[in-house]
């Protein structure tokens, strides 16, 4: 039996950040000015998707590098960086120097598995040693070791003027308490949580037996449960949920026409497993924050969470996240029972919102 809903203690979004290919600055722009946003109307996270060969941001470590500059208290993430693009060493310095750069407010998230298209991309991504690149979680576990500070490398000292570190430069010490797994299957939440990291679930998981018509909600929360039960913090490991919600108070009828029917186009696909993987996909959510919360309340996933990072859809226009943002933060998050701003940290919480380990 789930949980009573908790209050929602923190409030986020997730935007893929789409843009234009003959106009890209307009497009990445916007994402800014969405995160800008974020910040005054009190949201505690913003979360960029990472997108490669497509037109959303492919480069979210350079677009919140930017963000870090414009704003001062949002928390910053990726949801999810796919590792099987990125050489863990490099990455670690990345997220390292971003993390610095925006005073400790980074939260990468990340996943394991080949890249998407992998055979057509290959040659190109790793034209010598394609058929060689671990990606399993063993090239997350590396990426793990390098944030947590273990050896790079076996050589350290002074060579002329040349100063040389044994591990990544800078050492940015309360990141790795803030990395972020993107998991939708049972073994991918069991690992997170014996790697003691967060959990970001999404609107897709695997539907891992076929006894019966699938209920995403329910797959959803046993994914939570079993990611707590092996996580050392059990019940108060970190979880944040990212569903599609769109709320309508203040949108227009116009904009209201169109959000029921995007979410409608889109329904099918949550009717029934897709593909060899068989992946579900949730419903997206729309209506006024009344209707919203009588449906989150009632969604087996939500009540195991007090975190989200709700959704933006892909294609929707920059007035409508603006609309859609300013319901979340100032209609449905203090529905659900969030505050805006930035709360005192909670028992066993840094400043960041991680938790305290020692």
């Amino acid at each position: 039996m789930s949980p009573d809903p908790r209050p929602l203690r923190k409030l986020g979004f997730l935007t893929i950040g789409l843009f234009d290919e003959a106009d890209p600055r307009r497009g990445h722009e916007s994402t800014l000015d969405l995160i800008t946003l974020g910040e005054q109307l009190g949201f505690d996270h913003a979360w960029l998707r990472h997108r490669h060969l497509q037109y959303g941001i492919s480069s979210p470590v350079a677009v919140l590098a930017a963000a870090g500059q414009r704003t001062s208290r949002i928390g910053l993430g990726t949801a999810v960086t796919p590792l099987g693009w990125e050489n863990p060493l490099r990455l670690a310095e990345d997220l390292a120097t971003l993390d610095v750069l925006s005073d400790g407010r980074l939260n990468p998230g990340f996943s394991v598995g080949p890249p998407i298209h992998y055979e057509h991309v290959r040659d190109a991504l790793y034209p010598d040693t394609g058929g060689h690149e671990d990606f399993s979680p063993r090239r997350a576990e590396r990426l793990l070791a390098l944030l947590r500070g273990e050896d790079a490398s076996d050589f350290e000292g002074t060579e002329g003027i040349e100063a040389y570190s044994r591990r990544v430069q800078p050492h940015s010490p309360g990141l790795a308490a803030r990395l972020w797994y993107g998991a939708g299957s049972l073994r991918s939440a069991r690992w997170a949580g014996e790697q003691g990291i967060n959990l970001l679930t999404s609107s897709v998981v695997k539907a891992e037996t076929d006894d019966g018509p699938p209920d995403f909600a329910a797959i959803q929360a046993e994914q939570v449960r079993a990611f707590r039960e092996r996580h050392p913090d059990g019940e108060r490991a970190r979880v944040s949920q990212g569903l599609v919600v769109i709320p309508t108070d203040s949108a227009t009828p116009e904009q209201r026409a169109r959000y029921e029917a995007y979410a409608l186009a889109r329904t099918p696909r949550t009717l029934a497993p897709q593909g060899p993987a068989r992946l579900l996909f949730a419903p997206d959510l729309v209506g006024t924050s009344e209707q919203l919360v009588e449906r989150l309340h009632a969604h087996a996933g939500y009540r195991e969470v007090d975190e989200v990072a709700f959704a933006l859809p892909f294609t929707f226009e920059h007035r409508d996240y603006v609309q859609i943002l300013t319901d979340l933060a100032t209609r449905l998050g203090p529905a659900l029972g969030w505050q805006p701003g930035h709360p005192a940290p909670a028992a066993g919480e840094d400043a960041t919102g991680s938790r305290v380990t020692g």
